[in-house]
């Protein structure tokens, strides 16, 4: 559906308006898709996130500065979102041997069980997400919206 319709207009909007408001629904449109897709796992997009970036550290910790820079929104709460992971004992946090401060994050057996559940399901999503692109399309749109990112 074209911005204008959306925005119920009949005037055109100038095309980088219409681009930053087309930018803003769609990640809109796909936020809640993903969030959808949470709902029967009783975990957010934001502690998926966490999981996914635990995971991806291949059984070495994370401290909370490395997954706060890995966060795909960064305007997370990284210490609150790692307390509710440590309540539903998906993640476990230490204190570091070398260093006291510091302190260390692994994801437990219970979290990698629940993303190897949660990812076919948000294949599907993302799929579903892009289903009315081309693959050259998906690629095409990838490349520009990276050249948009300072």
């Amino acid at each position: 559906m074209k911005v204008e319709e959306i925005l119920k207009t009949q005037k055109p909007l100038p095309e980088k308006k219409k681009l930053v408001i087309n930018m803003m629904l769609s990640s809109n449109f796909a936020s809640t898709k993903v969030a959808e897709a949470m709902k029967p796992f009783d975990i957010s997009v934001p502690q998926f996130n966490v999981l996914r970036i635990l995971r991806g550290q291949q059984g070495k910790p994370a401290n909370l500065s490395t997954v706060q820079d890995r966060m795909v929104n960064q305007m997370s709460n990284t210490t609150r979102l790692v307390d509710k992971l440590l309540e539903k004992k998906l993640v476990e946090r230490s204190v570091c041997e070398e260093n006291r401060r510091k302190i260390e994050i692994f994801i437990t057996e219970k979290g990698m069980e629940l993303l190897k559940e949660i990812d076919p399901v948000i294949e599907t999503t993302e799929s579903e997400i892009a289903n009315n692109l081309s693959p050259r399309e998906i690629r095409q749109l990838n490349e520009l919206l990276e050249k948009l990112r300072p």
